[in-house]
């Protein structure tokens, strides 16, 4: 009793709760080798610990309708050697106990720790999942799981990606498995570590510009939208709370220093930083870099916009596989139809067109003088010394 005690103390047990356990326990193990017809009872004395074995044998006649007994007779069925038997079944109850307690203390440390980034080491790599060890005695799972074979599982390691023993990797507390959830357990997840981390996660990005960049830290540049392709690229929008604070530049940093620190932890995943708009055109434009743009025509109704871009821009708009146009789209929240300036077909003009030139200056007022076979006059600013836009250059 004096160990029990002990041990419940040194693991933050609850004495009397581990005692219940253990009669209950007992008390399955002593039907089975004693053969009883009917249930066992077992009782530990709190002060001497000893141990008594009763039957709990049937009085009167059953319920009609269920069929159960309503009171019991205890009948004394102590065998010799109790100590023996309980002493193996206290093992196993301690040690299931001692887990249960280990993970609800992990899961009352780290529930509110969801989103926060960490530094992890690798302790252990299979072809599903790996373990790395956040701090002495808690343990996280990076799973990575084939999507294919496994469904319900999932993949949270960047495309390319491995890692090696004892290798120091910045990771994303992204779940907190509850212990005692009534809700439908993982394969195996008992025997897994109770903290999820992830390496994919947008929010991995917006963690790791908070450490290198202060400004963001701070709350003086803001992480508008990030868009993410896990391993190949990712496009960041960021905006100043103060007027004369340039965000991209904070974010770069002196020669590309502190956007190369998070390229470096992302494994030389390319980061493209551009600057928020409350325009959308002028957004959708930036959030295509570093395609130049000619014109973004914008309806709001369909939020649906159509970028003219010079036919030697068209690719690099477009991007490998389409994934720069795929990741603006998602950063601005628009779908996007790039179009190349000589397929220009005539399109219903919007209001909020935009001609995209910032090296050039025009006055007010002076406008192109294209007309489309529709009668739709060009919105856009004529280029200096000419009466037509750069779209339409080819009508002088």
């Amino acid at each position: 009793m004096e160990a029990l005690q002990a041990l419940a103390h040194e693991k933050k047990i609850d004495e009397f709760y581990l005692i219940e356990r253990l009669e209950a326990s007992l008390a399955k193990s002593y039907q089975n080798i004693l053969d009883l017809e009917w249930d066992a009872r077992v009782t530990i004395d709190r002060t001497t610990g000893k141990i008594y074995v009763y039957e709990l044998v049937p009085v009167g006649e059953p319920d009609e309708e269920t069929g159960e007994y309503a009171e019991f007779e205890e009948r004394d069925v102590t065998p010799e050697g109790v100590s023996r038997i309980a002493a193996q079944n206290a093992k196993g109850v301690i040690a299931a106990m001692v887990r249960e307690a280990g993970r609800q203390s992990i899961y009352e440390e780290f529930s509110d720790r969801v989103g926060d980034i960490v530094t992890a080491t690798v302790l252990q790599a299979t072809p599903d999942f790996t373990i790395v060890k956040i701090r002495d005695g808690v343990e996280a799972e990076l799973p990575h799981y084939d999507q294919k074979r496994n469904p319900n599982e999932r993949n949270e390691r960047p495309m390319g990606e491995h890692y090696r023993h004892n290798q120091r990797i910045k990771v994303l507390i992204i779940d907190v498995r509850d212990p005692n959830s009534l809700e439908p357990r993982t394969r195996g997840e008992a025997a897994r570590p109770a903290i999820v981390v992830s390496r994919t996660h947008p929010d991995l990005i917006r963690r790791l510009f908070e450490l290198e960049v202060p400004e963001i830290y701070d709350g003086m540049v803001e992480i508008k939208s990030i868009a993410r392709e896990p391993g190949a690229r990712s496009k960041v929008a960021v905006a100043s709370r103060e007027p004369n604070l340039d965000p991209v530049g904070a974010c770069v940093g002196p020669k590309g220093s502190r956007v190369r620190m998070v390229v470096e932890e992302l494994r030389n995943e390319r980061v493209d930083v551009i600057q928020w708009d409350e325009d959308p055109a002028k957004y959708v434009a930036q959030a295509l870099s570093p395609a130049r743009v000619n014109r973004v025509i914008i309806d709001e109704d369909k939020n649906y916009a159509t970028v003219i871009v010079p036919d030697d821009q068209l690719s690099l708009a477009i991007g490998k596989e389409g994934q720069n146009a795929r990741l603006a789209a998602r950063l601005t929240g628009w779908h996007i139809d790039i179009k190349s300036a000589s397929f220009n077909a005539s399109a219903p003009v919007h209001e909020e067109n935009l001609l995209l030139d910032e090296e050039e200056d025009v006055e007010e007022g002076e406008f192109c003088a294209y007309v489309a076979e529709d009668g739709t006059p060009c919105r856009n600013h004529a280029r200096p010394g000419s009466r037509f836009c750069g779209v339409h250059a080819d009508c002088e």
